[in-house]
């Protein structure tokens, strides 16, 4: 959806593992990989997996903004 994406850290990514974006961004800011690799560096697999494409939306911007 069309959703601001200000003041959204706190928001849930991964309903089934209570993932928050801001977990998937300090771990992107630290690990390669993708959607599925962070999962498992914070101790989770994707259940339902219909996170992952906005998982991934957060980790590309996460990187893009820290390599701006």
């Amino acid at each position: 959806g069309n959703k601001p994406r200000t003041g959204t850290a706190a928001m849930f990514i991964c309903v089934c593992n209570a993932i928050r974006e801001k977990d998937i961004r300090a771990t992107a800011r630290c690990h390669a990989g993708n959607a599925e690799d962070l999962y498992g560096r914070l101790g989770f697999k994707p259940q339902c997996r219909q996170c992952l494409e906005d998982a991934e939306d957060v980790i590309a911007d996460e990187r893009a903004s820290a390599f701006a």
